[in-house]
């Protein structure tokens, strides 16, 4: 009978060494973001809710309102809703799910704006990388704007007169991303565009430190990552897709021998601004197509003859949409 007491106490110590073990795991857990992001980051809401004036450009929903930003405890459910399971990259998650899931869980937050700004009717600028930006002197309208979004890596510094110093959003993808420190801002939030599964490893790696490999990119993608994992963001491929077949019409599969058509990340921009602003401005949209040797970009030596000759993008089919956006006031353009 003297033994029961014994095996209590002893059963106790082993209960209470289960539980510290339990604790200490889930801790470690949620330091390194494996298991459960802070519930924070998951209240969708694109602050749309809390403005009284429509967005012009709400007939362009169709009823769906998109958070656009991926998180990882519950990418799953929403790909089951909105039929990202159906399709496989660069407009669904098919085949990819791990890589989804593996990139999302280094990730430290999933939300979109800083709750307490404030700011409750949001005006956004898009800003794009054209050769029209220069000379124009936009820099201190652009700055003005509650939300400036940019792509790829489209300098900011040495041209803030006519393109403002404030970013963001900067939509990217691993080939366009700045990789030189001076280009970094404490203030910006990255956002990953996914085309392919090798865009998910290369986030994955480089967050934790391994050797890049560069195999399978159309160009040399960055080989380290200058902003802090709380700045990084993925985007959810329903917007790249409502892009794609919705607005600009392009078929779900191309002609064996047709190279594929997919947008801009400049018009990707847009739409993502379309679910996140209740007003909608853009700068840098125009291009020159009738003079082959004028700029590219407000930044570099490229001409447009490099943007005519490149095969993956119809810029004067989203020349078009744009102006049409544009004569109904959908958005207004600063250029």
């Amino acid at each position: 009978m003297t033994g029961l007491p014994v095996m209590k106490r002893i059963l106790l110590v082993v209960l209470l060494a289960a539980a510290a073990m339990y604790v200490i795991l889930h801790c470690n857990l949620w330091k390194t973001n494996v298991y459960l992001l802070p519930p924070t980051a998951t209240r969708r809401k694109s602050g749309l809710e809390n403005c009284s004036l429509d967005p012009p450009f709400e007939s362009l929903w169709n009823g769906q309102k998109i958070y656009p930003f991926l998180c990882v405890n519950d990418f799953m459910k929403l790909a089951l809703s909105n039929g990202n399971d159906k399709l496989e990259l660069p407009y669904g998650i098919k085949r990819a799910e791990s890589y989804f899931r593996l990139a999302l869980s280094r990730l430290h937050n999933c939300g979109l704006f800083n709750e307490d700004n404030g700011v409750i009717c949001r005006r956004c600028v898009v800003v794009g990388n054209g050769g029209v930006l220069r000379n124009k002197t936009l820099g201190e309208k652009i700055d003005s704007y509650n939300v400036v979004i940019r792509m790829n890596n489209g300098p900011v510094r040495g041209y803030e007169g006519d393109v403002g110093k404030r970013t963001t959003f900067r939509l990217f993808y691993p080939e366009s991303i700045f990789s030189d420190p001076i280009h970094y801002d404490p203030d910006t939030t990255v956002v990953l565009l996914v085309f392919k599964p090798h865009d998910l490893k290369w986030l994955w790696n480089i967050l934790n430190g391994h050797k890049i490999n560069t195999n399978g990119f159309w160009k040399k993608p960055a080989l380290k990552m200058i902003y802090k994992v709380n700045q990084i963001r993925i985007l959810d491929p329903i917007i790249i897709r409502k892009t794609a077949h919705e607005w600009l019409q392009f078929p779900t599969k191309f002609p064996r021998k047709e190279k594929p058509k997919h947008p801009t990340t400049g018009l990707i921009a847009i739409t993502l601004a379309f679910h996140i602003c209740n007003e909608v401005h853009v700068a840098g949209f125009k291009y020159n197509f009738t003079d082959r040797n004028s700029s590219l970009h407000y930044y570099g030596n490229e001409t447009m003859s490099e943007m005519i000759e490149n095969g993956y993008h119809n810029i004067i089919a989203e020349q078009k949409f744009l102006k049409s956006l544009i004569d109904k006031q959908f958005v207004v353009s600063l250029t």
